[in-house]
């Protein structure tokens, strides 16, 4: 797929099948052990009780010499009442505490200064992503280096909203947290092993929350170096897509849009700079190829009903130019 060759090698591998059962950083390795422990203390109680249940069933069930005769009535029974009382709460407080303790492990866990922080800010319905120390912005794809305890590179993310409320999610990677406008909140993951992790917001946000998709490319420390290093430099200027650059500077493309290097500096899109060296385009909702990229531009509500984008009612040639240019932004 067009796109996928400027991917790092782990970028290319793979997808991750999102589920919480193969945990590959530290917060979501306590969350599978917690979730683990309570599995075994409910199981056990659901096999005491039914055990109980079938025993009592099969022992006390009507007999034919039955007939007529009125079982032996029990009036009161401390121990078993006492039974049923405490056995209950020392599991409910057992429950208790240890998820306490997995919840304060992971919310109180010291920044290292190694840690590389990120600024995740959830729109409608996309993600905007910006490394405040590199000075890089991108959108949807989110680049961590690989962590370990030799040489720890935890990612701490700051979460904002920029509309409504939205719910980061990657369940090979932690817990989900939501993005509230005027509240930020905080998470941290410490990816082991590379490879793409996916995720989508776990909050009801509006009509295409559905393909409100993530992934998370987990880079080997040099492959993240080599991707920072590429997101640092402004768009290539390439003479040869001249006018596609002008089509999108004249059009309504600049106003959401921001290309570093040109007159586009919109907000209320992602930024475009080095489009190309993502998988996708709208999300994750498609695959970034010329073909899906001119459909795009044509009418969103092909991969996205309801996407805030508008249909940019361009001419053929505009948008043959205008696909030009942007399939340079690598």
């Amino acid at each position: 797929m067009a796109g996928m060759s400027a991917m790092p090698a782990a970028a290319q591998g793979a997808l991750s099948t999102p589920s919480i059962l193969a945990p590959a950083s530290t917060p979501a390795h306590e969350i599978y052990s917690l979730s683990q422990f309570v599995l075994v203390i409910t199981g056990t109680i659901f096999a005491v009780v039914g055990g109980l249940l079938t025993f009592v069933i099969i022992k006390f069930h009507a007999r034919k010499t039955d007939a007529g005769h009125e079982p032996a009535q029990i009036y009161g029974s401390t121990q078993v009442e006492l039974a049923w009382t405490v056995i209950p709460v020392l599991t409910v407080v057992v429950l208790f505490l240890t998820t306490a303790r997995i919840i304060f492990a992971i919310q109180d866990a010291p920044e290292p200064q190694s840690a590389l922080n990120v600024t995740v800010i959830g729109h409608q319905f996309w993600w905007e992503f910006r490394y405040p120390k590199l000075g890089i912005v991108t959108a949807n794809e989110l680049h961590l280096p690989t962590s370990s305890n030799s040489a720890p590179r935890p990612a701490y993310l700051q979460l904002l909203s920029a509309d409504v409320d939205h719910s980061f999610w990657v369940p090979q990677l932690g817990g989900k947290t939501d993005l509230i406008p005027d509240h930020p909140n905080q998470m941290w993951i410490d990816p082991e092993v590379a490879g793409v992790y996916l995720g989508q917001c776990a909050q009801f946000c509006g009509i295409e929350h559905a393909k409100m998709l993530l992934r998370v490319y987990v880079d080997t420390p040099q492959q993240f170096e080599a991707w920072a290093s590429n997101q640092e430099k402004p768009a290539v200027d390439d003479a040869a897509v001249a006018a596609g650059r002008q089509v999108f500077e004249s059009e309504a493309c600049a106003n959401c849009h921001t290309i570093t290097g040109t007159s586009a500096h919109g907000v209320f899109g992602p930024d475009l700079t080095h489009l190309m060296s993502r998988a996708t385009i709208a999300a994750g909702a498609a695959y970034n190829t010329p073909a899906n990229l001119r459909s795009w531009i044509e009418d969103p509500n092909i991969f996205k009903p309801g996407a805030l984008m508008p249909a940019m009612q361009l001419s053929d040639q505009q948008v043959d130019e205008l696909v030009a240019y942007l399939t340079t932004l690598h």
